[in-house]
C-alpha cells in the first residue's frame, strides 16, 4: 500500500484527511464501512477510488485509535 493515498490538501474537503487529494474524505468512507457497505458497493458508488484507497482509511482509523503518527502528504494550495 503507498504511504501517500492519504493526503491533507488546504480547501478541498475544509483540510480534512481525503482519499489522494480528491473530495472524498477518509471519515466519509469510513462511515459507509460502519454503515454496512462493503468495499466493492463502496468501489461501485466512488469508480476512482482503488481498493488499496480503502485500505489506507482502515489503515488511518486504526492508527488514529492507537494514536500513532501515520505518514501524510501534506499540499499547498
Amino acid at each position: 500500500m503507498s504511504e501517500f493515498r492519504i493526503t491533507l490538501v488546504p480547501g478541498v474537503c475544509g483540510g480534512r484527511p481525503t482519499i489522494r487529494g480528491l473530495r472524498v474524505a477518509v471519515a466519509d468512507v469510513l462511515e459507509l464501512l460502519a454503515g454496512g457497505m462493503t468495499t466493492e458497493e463502496i468501489l461501485t458508488d466512488y469508480p476512482y477510488l482503488e481498493r488499496e484507497d480503502i485500505a489506507a482509511c482502515l489503515d488511518f482509523a486504526a492508527r488514529q485509535a492507537r494514536r500513532e503518527e501515520l505518514p501524510i502528504r501534506r499540499d499547498a494550495a
